[in-house]
């Protein structure tokens, strides 16, 4: 396969990607069951193997911008609760950042908060989000000339506040450097295998 159509492959898959979130997202939406995913007991599930799922999703699109992706996990890795939710939150919030980063780096980071707390966050070396806008952020809609249009990534982060919300947590959306955002949220994991640890490269 050449470099061309290397790159054909990566739009296609950056597209389908984009459509099947974007449906997904639409029928949590229409149904009203954005917590629907965090239903039932929470069970015991490996957060860097989550990173790194959500990492190799994203890859194509990552190299097709040029754009460097970093995973990093957690100093303990082995935790108790709700792995779907966790990967679909950090897939939509990583993909809304490659989508608006044009140059440099798109980070997913992980770090121990507490004895049973997780920090996770997804920082982009974009252009940074405006004020007026982040009014509007978790709108799954917005008005442009007298028209209501769906936004795909207000729809993607209305859906993570609902995840996050039914699992006691919220979203967090700040500056980052000069231009970049930055997004995080705290959930409550305890560890399932205290001594289980993650070697960092």
């Amino acid at each position: 396969m050449n470099r061309v159509q290397q790159r054909q492959l990566g739009l296609i898959y950056g597209a389908a990607l984009g459509l099947s979130t974007l449906v997904s997202d639409l029928i949590d939406l229409v149904r009203g069951e954005g917590g629907g995913l965090v239903e039932g007991d929470p069970a015991p599930f490996s957060v860097a193997e989550t990173l790194c799922g959500v990492r190799d999703i994203v890859s194509p699109i990552a190299e097709e911008k040029g754009l460097k992706l970093e995973c990093i996990p957690p100093e303990i890795d082995g935790r108790i609760g709700y792995a779907t939710a966790v990967s679909r939150v950090l897939l939509n919030l990583t993909t809304n950042a490659l989508k608006f980063t044009q140059s440099g780096t798109v980070r997913m980071a992980c770090s121990q908060s507490g004895s049973s707390r997780v920090l996770f966050s997804v920082t982009d070396s974009g252009a940074g989000l405006p004020q007026e806008v982040r009014r509007a952020l978790f709108s799954p809609f917005r008005h442009s000339g007298g028209r209501v249009r769906f936004s795909n990534s207000g729809l993607g982060l209305s859906i993570c506040r609902t995840l996050l919300s039914a699992m006691n947590s919220e979203l967090h959306v700040e500056k980052s450097g000069v231009r970049g955002t930055r997004f995080s949220f705290e959930l409550e994991l305890p560890p399932a295998q205290p001594s289980t640890a993650v070697m960092r490269e």
